[in-house]
Formats: C-alpha cells, sequence, structure tokens
C-alpha cells in the first residue's frame, strides 16, 4: 500500500477561503447594508470567513482521514465513497448547527424560516462538492504520479537484474567451452596448448571488462573477434576462416557485449571444421543497419547440448533493453542472424563502459 500524499495546502487555504466567504456574502446573499443595518458589510464579511474557516477544516479532516485509510490508486473508489458521505455528513451538521445557534439567539435580528436551514446547507454543499473535487482531484494526480515513478523505477530494476542475470550466463558458458577445447588441444599439442592459454587469458580479460557493459561498439567488439579467433585457429588452423566487412560509418554504433563471441562460438559448436571442409564465417553490414553473422551449414552428426544460452542470450538482450528483435534465417546450406545495430550518442557510451 502506498503512503498517503501530505496535503500541502496551506497557500491553497489561505486564498481559498476568503475567496469562498466573499462570494458567498456577495453572489449568494447580495443583501445591502446601510446604516441601520446591525452589521457593515465588511463585519458580514468576518462572521462567513469564520464560518467558512470552521466548514472547510472539518471538512478537511474527512479528506486527511480517507486518504490515509484509502490511499491506493486501486482504493479509489472506497475513498471516493467514504469522502462523499463524510463530507455530506459533517457539511450538514455544521452548517445546520451554525444556522440553529443564529435562529436561537436572533443573531441576525430575525427567525430562520425551514427553508433558510435547507437553503444555506446546500449553498454549503455546493462549495464543499468543488472544493473536495479540487483535493480529491490532486491528490489523485499525486498518487498516480508517485504510483508510476515507482513503476518505472521497479521496470528499471528488474530490466537491470535481468540483464546482470543474462550476462552472468556468459562468462561460465564461454570459460566452460574455452576450457573443454584447451583439454581436447593438451592431449594434442602441448606447444599450441601454451599459446592457447596465453590467447584465452588476454580474451578473458576483455570479457570480464566489457560483460560489465549493457552496449559496447562495433569497433571494440571486431578488435575483440579477431583475439578471439586467433585463438580459435590455434585449435582448428586452416578448417576455420573468418571474412569481415564492415564499413567505417558502423564502427560507433552499439551492440551488446560479446554478441560476435558468442555467434561466432555457436557456428564453431555446430559444424564440423576440417581443413578439407572448412568452416567460413562472415560478418558485414546490410543497408537496415544490421549486423549479419552467416556461416556455411555443415552439421556435426551428433548434437551438441549447450544449453542454448548463445543465442537466446543475445536475443533476450534485446527484448529487454526494447531494441528490435534479432532475426535467424536458416537454409539447408547456411546459418544466418541479423543483429540490429543500435546508435549511440557519447553519453551512451559512457554509461555502456560502468
Amino acid at each position: 500500500m502506498q503512503a498517503p500524499v501530505r496535503l500541502k495546502d496551506t497557500w491553497f487555504r489561505i486564498l481559498g477561503i476568503p475567496f469562498i466567504a466573499l462570494m458567498s456574502h456577495v453572489i449568494f446573499f447580495n443583501e445591502q447594508h446601510g446604516q441601520d443595518e446591525k452589521f457593515s458589510f465588511w463585519q458580514v464579511f468576518l462572521i462567513s470567513l469564520a464560518e467558512g474557516v470552521v466548514l472547510w477544516e472539518t471538512n478537511r479532516l474527512v479528506l486527511l482521514y480517507f486518504h490515509r485509510r484509502y490511499p491506493a490508486l486501486y482504493q479509489s473508489r472506497q475513498r471516493l465513497l467514504g469522502i462523499f458521505a463524510g463530507c455530506m455528513a459533517v457539511t450538514i451538521v455544521v452548517r445546520y448547527l451554525n444556522i440553529w445557534i443564529y435562529d436561537k439567539t436572533l443573531f441576525w435580528g430575525y427567525i430562520f424560516p425551514p427553508e433558510g436551514y435547507w437553503y444555506n446547507i446546500l449553498i454549503a454543499l455546493l462549495y464543499v462538492v468543488i472544493v473536495a473535487g479540487l483535493y480529491e482531484g490532486i491528490f489523485y494526480f499525486y498518487q498516480w504520479k508517485s504510483s508510476f515513478a515507482e513503476t518505472e523505477a521497479l521496470k528499471r530494476e528488474n530490466l537491470q537484474t535481468q540483464l546482470d542475470s543474462l550476462k552472468a550466463q556468459v562468462n561460465p558458458h564461454f570459460l566452460f567451452n574455452n576450457l573443454s577445447s584447451l583439454s581436447s588441444l593438451v592431449m594434442e599439442d602441448q606447444k599450441k596448448a601454451v599459446e592457447f592459454i596465453g590467447e584465452l587469458a588476454s580474451v578473458y580479460r576483455y570479457v570480464l571488462q566489457s560483460n560489465d557493459s549493457n552496449l559496447t561498439t562495433v569497433s571494440a567488439e571486431l578488435e575483440f573477434i579477431h583475439h578471439y579467433f586467433h585463438l580459435l585457429k590455434t585449435r582448428f588452423d586452416e578448417g576455420l576462416q573468418l571474412n569481415i566487412n564492415i564499413g567505417s560509418d558502423y564502427l560507433g554504433y552499439g551492440l551488446p557485449p560479446l554478441t560476435l563471441q558468442l555467434l561466432v562460438e555457436n557456428a564453431v559448436k555446430h559444424n564440423v571444421i576440417l581443413p578439407e571442409s572448412p568452416l567460413i564465417i562472415k560478418i558485414y553490414t546490410d543497408e537496415a543497419d544490421n549486423l549479419v553473422v552467416i556461416n556455411n551449414l555443415q552439421k556435426k552428426s551428433a548434437a551438441i547440448e549447450t544449453g542454448k544460452l548463445g543465442l537466446s542470450n543475445i536475443i533476450a538482450k534485446y527484448r529487454l533493453m526494447g531494441h528490435r528483435d534479432v532475426m535467424i534465417k536458416q537454409t539447408e546450406d547456411v546459418f544466418q542472424v541479423l543483429v540490429p545495430l543500435i546508435k549511440m550518442d557519447s553519453n551512451e557510451t559512457t554509461d555502456s563502459r560502468r
């Protein structure tokens, strides 16, 4: 349940009460006071002002009570019904007692007929409806604003939590796959294994740094993928080829960190890689501002269980950030992934490195 908004209505009361007192006297009663009258114009105004203070403040207590009792937006119906009934009851009681005192004491020099009671009560109810409506409208607006801000904050927090969770999946996934490759390489060529470890250390340093960001630049990803590909080349030699054709105009665009690594790794994991039948991976951009990663299909006979973290990780990140969806196209010969590139200003670039 939301905390009730405190009524900051000092100026509203200071200006509103005298205004209503004056309007009541001038418009509704419209009495002409001369020298033979018991009270002057301004004396009557002061009396109306006192009546206005009593009526305003008692109804204000009703408003405060129901604002505290039913503060949330979903409780608006109960709050409005309570305010309506409470203000009506308080207004009738206050005005009736007020007129009764005038009547019994002959304060104005005459007796009030029954219709005089109803007339004064109805006028008071008219003002109370207007003023209470203004109070409730302002209260509802601030509660809606507070609720909206809270909802947006929760969305951002949830978004960041999910992004962090997704990014956390990459590190162990990346490490596990490369350690598996290293274990195989150790048995084949120890010299290459040592070189592989050096490259792995350099690559993993980038992983640790960039994975603290929501976005990185195409330029940074390309620099990384060259190091990562060199690491893969240590094992696969001529069985793996990489062709990159990225225009300079796209180097400043953004994408989630390690996107290229995940896509290249996905291609390597699911395809046969042999010198006589190389796996060819091409990375380029299209006219729709997509980064395209495509490879020839030569699937392994046995399915590889990877938990599908690679592609699902990228797709989920784009959806969480509210950008265009990642597109996947597959034919009998090729597997293609289109990753939307994100235009970045200086603030986004800075924020992505926090």
